[in-house]
């Protein structure tokens, strides 16, 4: 059990450190393009950073799911690794569908990836939202200093 929780609690550091650098580099790519985001036209600029941002939380989470898989597979939790990365995106996701369990030395390493899944995602949320936010805060003052 020990082992387990030891294990699992690395895991749970390198995820939540990947995503902290990835939120960190997310907001510098935002800031380098701040200035291009204020200008008009508005609109399609905040579908293109929703799109984009989407896309790179979802990144994100992949990234996560592959390192609890390979975990997984080096641990010998599971045969294959498809059974290892299904299990994985099935737990970090918290869907926990149940039709496919790790070997049971292994098996509380499930809701600790669970855990960092929903961690993550209200992480990942966050970010996007607080993105969209500031973006469009600097869109209605740019307007209003220009009078429109």
């Amino acid at each position: 059990m020990f082992v387990q929780i030891a294990i699992g609690t690395g895991l749970l550091l390198v995820n939540i450190t990947l995503a902290a650098v990835a939120a960190m580099l997310l907001e510098g790519l935002l800031v380098r393009a701040h200035h291009w985001l204020l200008r008009p036209p508005h609109r399609p600029k905040l579908v293109l950073l929703l799109v984009g941002v989407s896309l790179w939380v979802l990144g994100v989470v992949t990234v996560g799911v592959w390192v609890w898989a390979l975990a997984y597979q080096q641990l010998g939790a599971f045969k294959t690794l498809e059974e290892a990365v299904y299990f994985s995106l099935v737990a970090y996701s918290t869907l926990g569908l149940g039709d496919l369990v790790p070997a049971a030395e292994w098996r509380l390493l499930a809701g600790m990836e669970a855990a960092n899944g929903l961690l993550n995602f209200g992480l990942l949320t966050a970010l996007l939202i607080e993105g969209l936010r500031q973006v469009r805060l600097g869109q209605i003052e740019h307007r209003l200093k220009r009078g429109g």
